[in-house]
């Protein structure tokens, strides 16, 4: 079984959002609480039903991660784009999700 992590967007803005280990949907794959067993897998979904319910998530998904060098990576591109924004220059001066300065006039 490949390792797992919960994800879904965070309803009050839209952001993808994973749930790490202590209950909390946070903004970074990196963060994410890792099921390695059925068990594990079962009460994530679980805690992704009851989030939904609570109107705190939508688009509720269990999604195949691995770990390569310490690093978390999606096995699918939609996850990966998800996680990581972009797979193609967007636009110029486009940063993602990271804030940046506005330039002085």
């Amino acid at each position: 079984m490949a390792d797992k992590v919960l994800t879904a967007n965070r309803l009050s803005d839209g952001i993808s959002v994973w749930l790490d280990a202590a209950g909390n949907w946070n903004e970074s794959l990196q963060a994410a609480f890792v099921a390695r067993h059925k068990e594990a897998v079962d009460a994530l979904e679980a805690t992704g039903k009851q989030a939904f319910a609570d109107n705190k998530v939508v688009d509720v998904n269990v999604v195949d991660v691995e770990e390569v060098d310490g690093v978390l990576r999606p096995l699918r591109m939609r996850e990966r784009i998800r996680a990581d924004g972009p797979s193609i220059a967007y636009a110029a001066g486009y940063a993602g999700l990271t804030a940046t300065a506005v330039p002085a006039a």
